[in-house]
């Protein structure tokens, strides 16, 4: 099961609870005074816990700065005083990218800071001395969406990107569609995980959208 789904039933749970306790506050004010410190209980080791899940997903997957580079992924190269290297790069399928005077550098799973060290230390080895690298994104690699869509394909990342954004970039549901729920496959990894899609749930570059079909 999802983190998000784990965080959506335990709000599911809390809101009962709620109902619950107020309900015996009307009716037996005896057994409500002795709810409110359990609920209270509960919600301080919960509600940390939740909010804890969901900062620790962002950041592992956010494109910010712990962002991972990744093959198809674009890169801005800026080497002070050195025209003839600066310019944009694109990681290929190996998970390297090529730079002049300084070869081959590994991309793939480095974030830019990381990215930086290792063309300048690769400079460094050659004929440039003290290098000062700069690296930025250009461009994310794509993600990809199919299923029951009505243009399933690849399509350009771009910041903020949410799945309904996503479908409505594939030019929305069929009539098939089941419009409840959705298949999420991070990029890197072999294991789908199922959303609701009344949530705002993110996409990040690479990964894989599934919309399935509904059966009644």
């Amino acid at each position: 099961m999802s983190s998000a789904s784990i965080v959506i039933e335990l709000m599911q749970m809390i809101t009962l609870m709620l109902c619950w306790g107020s309900t015996m506050l009307r009716t037996n004010r005896c057994a409500g005074i002795l709810i409110v410190p359990v609920l209270s209980f509960f919600l301080a080791g919960v509600a940390p816990s939740i909010a804890l899940a969901q900062d620790q997903r962002v950041s592992a997957a956010s494109p910010s700065g712990t962002y991972l580079l990744g093959p198809t992924d674009r890169i801005r190269l800026k080497v002070y005083g050195e025209a003839d290297i600066t310019g944009e790069y694109e990681v290929d399928s190996n998970g390297f990218v090529s730079i002049p005077l300084a070869g081959h550098v590994k991309a793939a799973g480095l974030t830019t800071r990381q990215l930086e060290k290792g063309i300048s230390s690769a400079l460094a080895k050659g004929i440039v001395r003290d290098p000062r690298v700069n690296v930025e994104i250009a461009l994310y690699r794509p993600f990809y969406i199919l299923g029951e869509v009505k243009k399933s394909g690849e399509y350009p990342y771009r910041m903020g990107l949410t799945v309904m954004d996503a479908v409505a970039t594939a030019g929305g549901f069929t009539y098939r569609a089941n419009e409840n729920k959705v298949y999420l496959r991070r990029s890197g990894s072999t294991v789908e995980e199922i959303y609701a899609l009344d949530s705002p749930v993110l996409v990040f570059p690479g990964d894989n959208v599934r919309v399935p079909e509904r059966y009644f």
